[in-house]
Parts: structure tokens; sequence; C-alpha cells
């Protein structure tokens, strides 16, 4: 159990406290891959005019790597290479953590922050299963835990849900925040590639991993949900608590339904506060052309944000990548250095709240259905009396009348029949979809779509 964060009493490392101490901040970094790379280049090619914004020179000590004969970039000193992190850690003000993984980074930043140091991670897989302890962990020693690096990439989301709107009441966030699938879906959308083409392409150029299951699966986007939602409602959210669908069952078929009625399917990651709860979730979703997320293309993120007061917000930008990441990076350092510098400690992250997550089926949408038919009599009766019988009200149906395969042992035609329905719970929904599923007449898999207002 997570205590509720308040003002704690800042202890530091005696060489710390003093504004007037014009001795070095001490920076250790953790991890020289893409992000990690680009993280020093910055700290050593703008370290005069950092310095100059901290009011305190502030220097690399170490970075820590597995293997350091791998480590080739000119802006890095090979003197600074090591492969004992957990050393290096007890020895640097700040502690900047880029291996990812939950171990052994848990490992070193909980060690980092019992010896006294402020730490910068951009490891959303961690925060989004063992955060709340780390922020505790942080406000009990009086040091500074930072992360804006581990939502959007470049794009500052994460301190605006946790200080700029920190005055007012967020009713919901929404946004696309991984670049992978958002790349995928609009080469599918824009030049007619089915899932696996674009997902090859996308690797080929360097935006999606050689395993993309995170990414494709909605995995990435469900531990950003989950750091989001803690940081907007104040409560203990963690990544088991996000229901998640990703993008592999997207076809080209989804695509060109979608364009035909002036829409586009993005992953969103969604997370709001209502009379059940809160709730963080991840799925696709069909969303007009006029929505201020429609026109985000290729590997951009954007978030979309919604606070009583402030109304509606939208931040936008580069959502991955080394230099952009090591940009949110290095400002959380100089953050943190400023604080250090001014013998001062930033705001902890308060968990107070013991909202309730609310249940799938608390809250509704209209969805659209796409199922794979024998073309013959009596069919659409059938499907419309299941969803009658469950009080679904249909809303539009288009058939295609186009075959789009053929069944095994089946000589007449496959044909697309696509419903929308009005407003339902997605459980009732998916029971019907599963029972229509089981039709004679239907066959292979229904395509399951919410329609976002």
């Amino acid at each position: 159990m997570i205590e509720p964060l308040g003002t704690t009493t800042a202890y530091r490392k005696d060489r710390r406290v003093s504004e007037n101490n014009n001795a070095p901040i001490r920076v250790a970094l953790l991890g020289a891959g893409t992000v990690g790379s680009q993280t020093a280049r910055l700290l050593v090619e703008q370290q005069e005019e950092l310095a100059n914004r901290v009011g305190r020179p502030m220097e690399l000590v170490g970075i820590a790597v597995l293997d350091p004969s791998a480590v080739s970039d000119p802006w890095i000193d090979k003197s600074l290479l090591t492969t004992d992190a957990a050393e290096l850690v007890t020895r640097a003000d700040i502690v900047i953590e880029l291996i990812g993984g939950i171990e052994p980074a848990r490992t070193f930043l909980m060690k980092a922050i019992e010896s006294g140091a402020s730490v910068v991670t951009a490891n959303k897989a961690l925060l989004a299963k063992c955060g709340p302890e780390l922020y505790q962990a942080a406000a009990e020693h009086g040091v500074d835990i930072y992360f804006e690096a581990a939502v959007g990439g470049a794009i500052p989301i994460v301190r605006p849900l946790r200080e700029s709107l920190v005055g007012d009441r967020v009713l919901s966030v929404m946004g696309i925040v991984n670049g992978t699938t958002n790349y995928i879906l609009d080469e599918m959308t824009t030049k007619g590639l089915d899932f696996d083409e674009a997902l090859k392409d996308a690797q080929r150029k360097g935006f999606a991993e050689a395993d993309p299951t995170a990414d494709i699966e909605g995995l990435d986007a469900a531990a950003k949900a989950a750091i989001m939602a803690l940081l907007a409602f104040h409560t203990d959210v963690r990544i088991d608590d996000v229901p998640v669908e990703g993008i592999t069952k997207i076809t080209a078929d989804d695509i060109a339904a979608a364009t035909a009625e002036g829409k586009v399917i993005k992953l969103l990651a969604v997370v709001d506060q209502s009379e059940a709860g809160i709730s963080a979730r991840v799925y696709p979703a069909l969303m007009s052309l006029d929505h201020p997320l429609a026109s985000v293309h290729g590997s951009f993120n954007a978030v979309f944000v919604k606070a009583e007061a402030a109304d509606d917000l939208m931040f936008y930008g580069r959502g991955a990548g080394g230099a952009p990441t090591a940009s949110a990076v290095v400002g959380d350092v100089v953050t943190e250095a400023r604080h250090i510098a001014q013998g001062s400690v930033g705001p902890v992250i308060p968990i107070y709240a013991t909202l309730p997550k609310a249940p799938l089926d608390a809250s509704k949408a209209a969805f659209a259905v796409r199922f794979l038919i024998h073309d013959k009599p009596g069919v659409l009766a059938a499907i419309a009396q299941s969803f009658s019988q469950h009080g679904i009200s249909i809303n539009g149906v288009n058939q295609d009348i186009k075959p789009t395969l053929h069944d095994p042992g089946y000589s007449g035609e496959i044909q697309q029949l696509r419903l929308v329905t009005h407003m339902c719970d997605e459980v009732t929904l998916r029971e019907v979809v599963k029972e229509v599923s089981e039709l004679d007449a239907v066959t292979g898999d229904a395509s399951i779509l919410r329609v976002l207002d």
C-alpha cells in the first residue's frame, strides 16, 4: 500500500546543500543507446550553456554500459565508461536511467535515491509498474524524480499534468502516444498498404523495432496511459489496470471503410473520470477528419487534455527518436540541477486519492463492427435479431457488393457486412459479436472499432 505523499524533510548530501557551492554537479548516465548517446552529446556539447542556465557547472562523471568496446560515439570520453552501474550511482548528484526494462533499472534507481541522488528516467515500463514506490522513495529522501521523456518523447506533457494543471481539475486525457503505430496506420491510410507491408516499411525506416510487439499490441501506449492517469487523477494506477487492444487486427478493409466515411483510424491512449471511477484504456478508434488528432501523421505524437477551467489543450510533436527524447531528458536534468544549486527540491507527486477503477461496462460508445458473411438470404435478419435481443440498437448498415475472399467449402461469395451501433457498453457488444460469429453464415474474425465522437 502506497501512503499518500505530502511534504517531507529534505535530505541531501552535505556537498549539495550550499547555494554558494560552485563544485560541479555530478551527473551519471546509465545506458548509451540511441537516447543515451544523444543525451551524452547534449551534456558535453552544451556544457557551458547548461552551466549558465543552472548557475553551477555540471560534470558527466560516468556512463554505465554493458560493453564499453561497443561505444564509438566521438563525443563520449571512453575513460567515463564503466560496467559497474551500482557503484556509479552512489557517487553522483543526478542519475539518468536510460537502460529500460524493470530490472536492474529499478534497483539502480532505488540505490541512487537512497544515496541522496536525484533521478531522471525515460523508462515508461518501469514507471507504469513501480512508479508509486519510486515517487515515495524520492519524497522520503528529499530528492527529485523527473520523467518527461517517458511519455511523448520531446512533447512536454508530463510537466503540465504534474505542475501546470495542478490548480485545475483534469477531466480527461486522450492521445496518440506511440509513433510506430501511428506511422503504420498512416501508411495504410495514405498508401493503401496492408498491415504487414506497413510494419515492414516501419522497420526498414527505423520507426519499428525488430520485435515490435510492445508497440503494435498497444503495451507501450498502455504504460504511458497508466502514467498519465496517475498524474491526472492522483490515484495509484498501474499498467495492469489498463485494458489494451493493439492494431494487429486492423485490415486494409477497415482502412478503406473508414476512408469512405471521411474518417481515420488511430490508436489512442484514453484516461478519464466518471461517476463510476477512473478509466485508462488503449484501443484503436474511428475519428472524423475534423478531430484535432486526425491530422497527426507519420511518427508524430499528440495529446489532447480537457480540464475544467483550462478547457481544451493540445500538445504535439516528435514522440520518439534519439535527439528529441534526449532533449526532454536533458531538460529534466537541468531542472534537477537548478534545485541542487539552490539547495531546494521540486514538488513531490501526490497520490492521495483512492478513486475506484471504472468497470469496462461503465462507459458507453458507438461501435463499428465488420463481419464476413456468406451471401445468402436471411443472414442480415439473423444478425440484427442477435443485436436486438441484447438491447443494442443499430444505427447504420453497409454491405459491400464485392467479394473479399472465398471460404473453403463454400461456392458462393463472401461479403463484408458493416454495422454501426448506437451508444452501448463494450462488454455487451462483445458478447453479441461472439454470438453472431458462431452463426453458420458468418466466417473469419469480426472487426470491432470504437467510433469517437
